[in-house]
């Protein structure tokens, strides 16, 4: 035990020393949060380009004055003017584009251009669109000759929006949010997916540098072969496990900045007393909470989403990631440990790495596919076969896996790792000083077989 001490002490402080880990370390949760908020701050602060665009009807005023001019575009309403005559000097006199509306359109949706030399921006495609269509809807219902329709109109203007709620086993209710656990569950898969690729594929090219600079023929006259391969891996984990828990701190950190800072404090109670919360909708509460704070409801519903996210069972969560990320690196470590020893150099473990890859990339194309239903037959069977729980599992935690599944799983995730430590072991006694010699899976069954 002393000896592997030794190679796990070595293997850790080697690599945690290095300035990517580090660099690596520090970057990663700060580009994780750039990733998940600045696309979201952007949108709600992009002020853009000011756009003077002239609106043309043929002989018709239909539509004269419907869309409206906002912060960031104005229409101009030309009469007499040909659509071909302006498209020669639109540029020149100061307009982004020309937005040519035909009398047709109320019975052909398509036929409206905007004309313009550049790429028009999707939100003001929005925009155009949505104000033609509530001026179509207008006017066919006026059509009906029903009196004070604008007011009806306004009046019957409603939004839907479905509020999840989940019951425990002990009757109690609490909130929960689709688009958060989905996120989690995409978050969590690929992050298990990184991690264990990329930490056992550092065991199988530490194992192959020893091998390849003959270093490993001085350390076994020292140590035994599956104590050197047990303390490579080991060192890595540890490395992993380092480099995930400062991950965590950091992220907490930056959450809680964010949250102070930069998100609105969603003081509810204060100003809905004579409401009941359970009647307000979440479109009103994210309303009252951006009048409260003085932001804009796209603020508030992203504070209201930042809340959810705060209230998954972190503890599980974490329990669950650290669980399955040593299980699932010791399982795949092993296999790269035995594959490095087995050959001469990296160009010669292609023939093996297919394989041991293929579980992995189905394990991620699963779990992708589990966010849109973590209760299917297939994500069910992948969460419990060994080579592609740790991933899957992952995926569907978010989604309040039982127990009971949790359990079976880890279970069968022990039982599974300690059996392909064994068998890696074996080949890795044999493979570690053999040189020379093209390596076969053949050849490796063959090595599986030796006693002693």
């Amino acid at each position: 035990m002393n000896k592997i001490s030794v190679i796990i002490k070595r293997e850790y402080v080697t690599r945690v020393r290095k300035k990517s880990f580090i660099i690596m370390t520090i970057l990663a949760p700060l580009l994780m949060a750039s990733i998940i908020i600045l696309p979201t701050m952007i949108m709600m602060n992009q002020d853009g380009e000011y756009k003077k665009i002239a609106v043309i009807e043929d002989n018709s005023d239909l539509f004269k004055g419907v869309i409206r001019n906002t912060k960031d575009a104005e229409f101009v309403y030309l009469e007499n003017v040909k659509v071909e005559d302006l498209q020669k000097t639109f540029e020149s006199a100061g307009y982004y584009g020309i937005l040519y509306i035909s009398p047709e359109l109320i019975n052909v949706p398509n036929a409206v251009q905007l004309i313009s030399k550049q790429q028009p921006p999707i939100g003001l495609l929005q925009y155009i669109e949505n104000s033609l269509k509530k001026e179509i809807e207008r006017q066919k219902l006026l059509a009906y000759k029903i009196e004070n329709l604008d007011e009806i109109m306004k009046n019957i203007e409603t939004s839907v929006s479905v509020q999840t709620k989940k019951i425990d086993e002990t009757g109690a209710v609490k909130g929960t949010s689709t688009g958060i656990a989905m996120a989690l569950a995409y978050l969590f898969g690929f992050m298990m997916y990184m991690l264990v690729f990329i930490f056992g594929a550092q065991v199988m090219r530490g194992v192959i540098e020893e091998k390849t600079s003959r270093v490993v023929e001085v350390i076994i006259s020292s140590v035994k072969p599956i104590q050197l391969m047990m303390g490579k891996i080991i060192g890595i984990a540890l490395v992993g496990l380092t480099q995930f828990f400062i991950w965590i701190f950091l992220t907490i950190g930056i959450a809680t900045v964010v949250k102070t800072t930069v998100l609105p404090k969603n003081n509810l109670t204060e100003l809905t007393q004579s409401v009941p919360q359970n009647m307000m909708s979440a479109d009103n509460q994210a309303a009252v909470a951006a009048q409260s704070a003085n932001v804009s409801p796209q603020l508030a519903e992203f504070s209201k989403m930042f809340d959810s996210a705060m209230n998954q069972p972190w503890g599980l969560i974490i329990f669950c990631f650290i669980f399955y990320f040593i299980t699932g690196y010791l399982l795949y470590a092993s296999v790269f440990a035995a594959i490095g020893s087995a050959v001469d150099n990296e160009t010669e473990t292609q023939q093996f790495m297919l394989p041991v890859t293929i579980p992995i990339i189905i394990a991620l194309m699963v779990a992708i596919g589990t966010m849109q239903n973590p209760e299917s037959s297939l994500s069910f069977w992948c969460s419990m076969i060994p080579l592609t729980s740790p991933i899957v599992m992952m995926a569907r935690i978010p989604f309040d896996v039982p127990y009971w599944q949790i359990a079976v799983s880890m279970a069968l995730m022990i039982v599974t790792f300690l059996a392909f430590v064994w068998m890696a072991a074996k080949v890795y006694r044999t493979g570690i000083l053999m040189y020379g010699k093209k390596t076969s899976w053949k050849e490796m069954w063959k090595w599986l077989r030796y006693s002693g």
